[in-house]
């Protein structure tokens, strides 16, 4: 995945400055996330250093990411076509570049971000947008923890989001945005233990509040995970030079990992079942763990399976199976 030609452009104008000072920030950024500094009032870029430094090492990411989650809803979703945008703490506007990508008659965006310099940033991006719906979005300077009650849109996005607040105040902004949301609520978190927790938590309860799960599950029922276990995904970024540069990278791409769940208010065409690890192609077959209605099974495809050992050769981690539930499947013995 590379990032479009119209924002990797303007970004990389963005970010021909002090390069020793940009390598700082990015540097400190990262050990935020890695959780081995503490961000200051659980701010994670606010400054204009920390805010370039955010878009240069995880705006690409985060797009990846996003737009994969919005291409299985688009895929899962057959009829949803959203004229309506609200980004949950938007940052640069990342998921809403991604959502024009996979919805280009999106009419309307509103983005909602605390931080003036993300906001700044993020208006100089969007000029270079090619959607009028981008360049003329609507920006709202709002800490989402103090609540977003009165905003709505057919499609409410929060990634990498739930994770910067507070134990109490998670609960309440799911809450808030599934009511904001008229079709469609998609929540995106790192692909860390800590980050599926919060997905999982998500999920319960909005499958309690009615909500119909669209994606990544095949099911509504509890997740069939253990302890110490959890779902998550990975999409592979194209590293531009700079980004290699300031990331210390030699490898032209990355790998994000990521959590996520797609929430309608409809039914919706879940797949049968999910990978939810790497396959494992041996001489002859192919290993395949399923999260499907039943439960976590794992299943073998041999090449005597003609069509479906030729699909699980090309399948990869996150890829929806839609075969008939596995007969001769069972339940993997770990991660």
């Amino acid at each position: 995945m590379s990032l479009p030609s119209s924002l990797l452009q303007a970004l990389q104008q963005e970010l021909e400055q002090d390069r020793e000072a940009l390598l700082r920030a990015v540097e400190e950024l990262s050990a935020r996330y890695r959780g081995e500094a503490s961000p200051r009032g659980g701010r994670f870029a606010s400054t204009r250093a920390e805010v370039l430094a955010y878009a240069a090492a995880r705006l690409p990411a985060t797009f990846a990411a996003v737009q994969g989650v919005f291409l299985e809803a688009a895929e899962r979703l057959h009829r949803f076509s959203p004229g309506t945008l609200l980004d949950l703490g938007a940052g640069p506007a990342t998921a809403a570049w991604a959502a024009l990508a996979v919805w280009p008659d999106i009419q309307r965006v509103v983005l909602v971000e605390r931080e003036p310099e993300m906001i700044r940033l993020g208006r100089r991006l969007a000029a270079a947008a090619p959607h009028a719906a981008l360049r003329e979005a609507a920006w709202m300077r709002l800490d989402v923890a103090a609540g977003v009650a009165g905003l709505e849109a057919d499609l409410v996005v929060a990634s990498y989001v739930l994770g910067e607040l507070g134990p109490g105040t998670v609960a309440a902004l799911v809450e808030q945005a599934w009511r904001a949301a008229r079709e469609v609520l998609v929540l995106v978190e790192p692909g860390t233990p800590a980050g599926f927790r919060r997905i999982a938590a998500a999920r319960e309860r909005l499958i309690q509040l009615g909500a119909f799960v669209a994606a990544p599950c095949p099911h509504q029922e509890a997740c069939p995970l253990g302890e110490g276990d959890w779902c998550h995904f990975a999409r592979r970024v194209q590293r531009s030079r700079l980004h290699r540069q300031l990331k210390g990278g030699e490898l032209a791409y990355e790998d994000e990992k990521y959590s996520y769940l797609v929430a309608s208010k409809r039914p919706a065409a879940p797949a049968r079942g999910r990978v939810i690890r790497r396959p494992r192609a041996h001489k002859g077959h192919v290993e395949l763990d399923l999260c499907t209605p039943g439960g976590v099974e794992r299943l073998v495809v041999s090449r005597k399976a003609g069509a479906l050992y030729r699909w699980a050769r090309k399948a990869q981690w996150g890829s929806a199976f839609e075969n008939e539930k596995p007969r001769n499947g069972n339940s993997p013995s770990g991660a």
